[in-house]
């Protein structure tokens, strides 16, 4: 992934210069004019240079004579998400993402990324990873290989893939290691910083720590997991269903051999022949309004789970979100077995 700022010139600088950017930008020519403090002032691609030269203007002019003025962008933060979609689907291939300043503080390459979601991930990376040992005696269980790459960095090249690009990882065991291989991510374009815990704090527990979300909205998910989720469908089914929290669920499919028989007081009342349930089971990926964080009491061990509960008893909206796609949960030696096979069969 290229790094944002290749996009960038400085208001000031000359058309040449902008030439070689273009150049070196090849078919991701655009370039986005800023003044030094990293504000957008317009953008400039190969035919505004053009229609520039056609008018007389040299290549030793300076960028501002041919910018234009008013560039699409994407507010960072912004709950709009049809916006973005509209964009991506009316052929806008690059876009800058402002902050509240109008600051640029990324672009986006649809032809590289899916969405740009308004979410802050966190990543529950500091189990001990017991049910894999030996191999997680000397490493920690989200930094084992699934293929050529680290089972958690599956997970966050999947986000990323749809614009999620602020991260916290709560990290225990071995954590040092986690945070040595992703440091603070910004040679990819991301913004990680990692959450300790001192003591075990559950499943959800470490986010009570967190107090700078940049993010209305928060996705948690364990570091274990591997899956060809759609982030972007399932934050618009969140906001479509008006809920506090969303849980992705995994159905499985019980098959009883014999007839079932439905009796009251004794007599058989009904029967069904070898019948089929379905059941869903939690998938250790949930999506949350932030104001649903207050109840996540401080720095005790607490899972998603009792949140669940609590909010359930607070009349707040939970949801299932079923999953259709591919899921694993990598705990176990047969299932990390599994993952080294599906991993080249399954389309990430």
């Amino acid at each position: 992934m290229r790094n944002f700022r290749d996009h960038l010139i400085t208001s000031g600088e000359t058309i040449k210069k902008a030439l070689e950017k273009l150049e070196l930008l090849a078919k991701d020519a655009i370039l986005f004019v800023v003044n030094d403090q990293d504000v957008l002032i317009g953008s400039l691609t190969d035919g505004d240079v053009r229609r520039g030269l056609l008018k007389g203007i040299t290549i030793e002019d300076l960028v501002n004579s041919i910018i234009q003025s008013s560039p699409k962008f994407i507010r960072k933060g912004d709950r709009d998400i049809k916006k973005v979609i509209e964009y991506r689907e009316g052929n806008f291939r690059i876009l800058p993402v402002l902050d509240k300043e109008s600051k640029l503080v990324n672009v986006i390459n649809f032809r590289e990324t899916r969405s740009y979601l308004p979410v802050d991930a966190v990543i529950m990376a500091g189990g001990r990873g017991t049910r894999l040992q030996p191999l997680t005696n000397t490493v920690p269980k989200p930094l084992l290989k699934v293929g050529d790459k680290a089972i958690m960095e599956h997970n966050i090249d999947r986000l990323a893939l749809y614009g999620i690009d602020d991260y916290w990882f709560s990290v225990k065991y071995l954590g040092e290691q986690i945070e040595e291989y992703f440091g603070n991510g910004n040679n990819k374009n991301r913004n990680i910083e990692y959450v300790w815990e001192e003591v075990p704090l559950g499943t959800i527990g470490a986010v009570s720590k967190i107090k700078n979300f940049e993010h209305d909205y928060i996705l948690l998910t364990n570091s274990d997991i591997l899956t060809n989720l759609d982030y972007e469908h399932f934050f618009v089914d969140f906001l479509e269903q008006d809920a506090d929290f969303s849980v992705v669920t995994i159905p499985y499919k019980v098959s009883v051999p014999y007839a079932v028989l439905e009796t009251n007081k004794r007599q058989i009342t009904n029967f069904k022949e070898k019948p089929s349930y379905t059941y869903y089971s939690n998938g250790g990926i949930y999506l949350m309004k932030r104001a649903v964080l207050k109840y996540i009491p401080k720095e005790i061990f607490y899972n998603a789970t009792d949140l669940m509960e609590k909010l359930i008893k607070e009349n707040k909206k939970v949801i299932s979100y079923p999953l259709s796609g591919y899921w694993l949960d990598v705990g176990k030696h047969e299932d990390f077995e599994k993952a080294q096979v599906d991993i080249n069969q399954i389309k990430f």
